[in-house]
């Protein structure tokens, strides 16, 4: 798969000028382990509140294995786990992906982060709308969740942005912390993309 390119148009006097893109979302590839490691590490207080994966023990070891895990997933088609790089870097800034996916249904789930200091720059939104994208027009699913616990403001807002509609409150539908939650269910649908 192509990256997919933070296009930036602006009009100036009746111009359009072109900014080169500030990030990237595309597959991860065993060369990422690293960089991949340092996003993690570098935002760990932030992530093991929220990621079930993430542990204040986080290694080297676990990224390499990351890498491997998500090339067996496009493999099978079951997720589609990707990174979000910074395109003058490549380095790694957070992850993105299309998983819980119901072929029958043709729908599918959103997920996202943002390492700690590539926070409130718009870089989650880039990356929920490039895996939309993919869901919609590679995988031709006609549906998406964005399922957000009910005090997480910040993937609220990046849900709202990318033009996800608020559906309900489903009661005990997230799992976290070892006890259940109620969460926000936000839908995606083709023409809602913004």
């Amino acid at each position: 798969m192509a990256p997919l390119n933070s296009d930036v148009n602006h009009q100036q006097r009746g111009h359009q000028v072109l900014h080169p893109p500030k990030y990237t979302v595309r597959r991860f590839q065993p060369t990422d382990a690293p960089s991949f490691y340092a996003a993690v590490r570098e935002s760990i207080d932030d992530l093991t509140y929220w990621m079930p994966w993430c542990s204040k023990e986080y290694a080297l070891s676990d990224a390499q294995a990351w890498m491997e895990t998500t090339r067996d997933m496009w493999a099978t088609g079951a997720e589609y786990p990707m990174g979000i790089f910074d395109a003058n870097t490549g380095e790694v800034v957070g992850g993105t992906g299309v998983n819980h996916i119901n072929r029958a249904y043709r729908i599918g789930n959103i997920g996202y982060w943002v390492s700690s200091r590539h926070t409130g720059q718009g870089v989650a939104r880039f990356a929920a709308h490039q895996a939309a994208v993919h869901g919609f027009k590679e995988l031709g699913l006609t549906r998406l969740e964005i399922v957000v616990l009910t005090h997480n403001k910040a993937s609220q807002r990046v849900a709202e942005r990318i033009g996800a509609k608020f559906e309900c409150e489903a009661r005990n539908r997230v799992y976290f912390q070892g006890a259940p939650h109620n969460a926000f269910v936000y839908s995606l649908l083709p023409d809602d993309l913004k």
